[in-house]
């Protein structure tokens, strides 16, 4: 795939003196590894699945299209930390106080009950292959303390060969599940036709299943990896879009094989799968009916993988964002890209002090059921962030506050303005969707 940028110039050499740039190398990988793992979780396993369910093969070029997209705001969360040597919140706290407002308040309620969801997500596959051992919220409380430690105590390093190993295990489970559902590749090519199902919200559930391939938080988590892995200045910008690529061909990997599992298994079928984490249990369980325990335990296996790679990856990605949010609002005027590769960051009390927000307050929520208006206020945050990540960094890097030679072509630009509108959209619709007469 060309560079989202746009520009002609040969964008990995400059006139002046500048950062040699690096001969992009696939022992260089990393990074993308982890926001692939990271982004796509439980829910977005069951949503693809549901989709298959519903309109077989129909959406699987929505399903592309969703990785491109995610493609370009990557690329452009990890030009802006190369080119600038800064990083993408000290980027944002230089368009106004609104930002610094908005991410501290998304921060909080975000991560409160998030973290409640991360480790339910993660409890869920366990207590099913392991029903006797003990109840779910002991699980879920099991899964966030090894979380904890595992990112307090290890640098980004040893996290992200551990990720690599989880990604490994997805990739075997759901590559060997869609080989195992025979899937209809006649009726697989023509799902990449643009077509929209003639059902009722059938465009809004098109447009939601565009935007849901692995788009959260994470994605601006990306930047923060790139530092961490070393990557400081823009020699590394063609290393960064080839480990991004591979990113989101991972993530199209995942998304499609469970598409084929949803259209194959339960489409033909004619079998409704319930929304939610829920679902993949179900699905366990339909599996072991249908081809025996072994697939269905490797796919109990599989999804406590998407689900622990999604905590410790939040545990560890967002924590650097929240280090680096405080960071600035103690004083330090710039925000900088050698800070994180140090690893400084992941050593400060502001980066555990979050990790224990992630961890110890959530747990309340496992044993009771989750505040309601407390939850509206997560979705409305939830829903916001996407198109505002979009829309800052098409306002960052068509700026002064870029390097000339990286900001925006007119491919990127167009690609970014799609998201941003994509995820203005849905932002809408499920802001419209909460049930607010019940609020006040």
């Amino acid at each position: 795939m060309a560079d989202t940028t746009g520009n002609t110039q040969d964008l990995g050499a400059k006139d002046g003196p500048g950062p040699q740039p690096r001969r992009s190398s696939w022992r260089y990988i990393g990074p993308g590894i982890v926001v692939a793992a990271t982004g796509v979780g439980a829910g977005d396993l069951v949503a693809t699945l549901i989709a298959g369910s519903n309109f077989g093969y129909t959406l699987l070029w929505a399903a592309v299209v969703g990785c491109l997209v995610k493609i370009s705001l990557a690329e452009a969360c990890g030009r802006w930390h190369l080119s600038t040597g800064r990083t993408l919140f000290d980027g944002w706290a230089s368009l106004g106080s609104w930002t610094t407002w908005f991410f501290a308040v998304y921060a909080v309620i975000w991560g409160f009950v998030y973290g409640a969801a991360a480790m339910s997500s993660s409890a869920l596959p366990l207590q099913a292959l392991f029903p006797s051992v003990m109840d779910l919220e002991y699980w879920g409380i099991a899964c966030g303390l090894v979380g904890l430690f595992f990112v307090w105590f290890n640098k980004y390093a040893v996290f992200e060969k551990v990720m690599t190993v989880l990604v490994g295990v997805m990739f075997v489970v759901t590559v060997y599940l869609a080989f195992r559902v025979t899937p209809n590749l006649g009726d697989a090519f023509a799902g990449l036709l643009p077509v929209v199902p003639d059902e009722k919200d059938s465009i809004l559930n098109t447009l939601g299943l565009i935007g849901g391939v692995g788009g959260t938080i994470t994605l601006a988590a990306y930047g923060y990896w790139v530092n961490a892995k070393g990557w400081t200045n823009s020699g590394w910008m063609k290393v960064m879009r080839l480990d991004n690529r591979v990113a989101y061909l991972t993530t199209g990997v995942f998304v499609v094989a469970m598409l084929f599992v949803g259209a194959e298994l339960l489409h033909s079928a004619n079998i409704a799968l319930s929304g939610g984490d829920q679902g993949l249990v179900q699905l366990g369980d339909i599996l072991d009916d249908r081809y025996g325990t072994t697939t269905g335990t490797l796919f109990l296996v599989g999804f406590f993988a998407a689900s622990f790679t999604s905590l410790i990856g939040v545990w560890h990605g967002v924590s650097l964002m929240f280090a680096d949010f405080l960071a600035r609002r103690r004083g330090e005027r710039q925000a900088r890209a050698d800070e994180l590769a140090s690893g400084r960051r992941e050593r400060s009390w502001t980066f555990r002090a979050y990790l224990l927000w992630l961890t110890f307050p959530p747990m309340i929520l496992l044993f009771q059921d989750e505040p309601f208006r407390l939850i509206i206020i997560y979705g409305v945050l939830g829903a916001a962030f996407m198109p505002f990540l979009a829309l800052t960094l098409l306002w960052l890097l068509n700026s002064s506050r870029t390097p000339r030679e990286w900001r925006n072509g007119h491919l990127s630009n167009g690609m970014l303005a799609a998201a941003g509108l994509l995820f203005l959209v849905l932002a809408v619709k499920q802001i419209w969707d909460q049930p607010w007469s019940e609020f006040f």
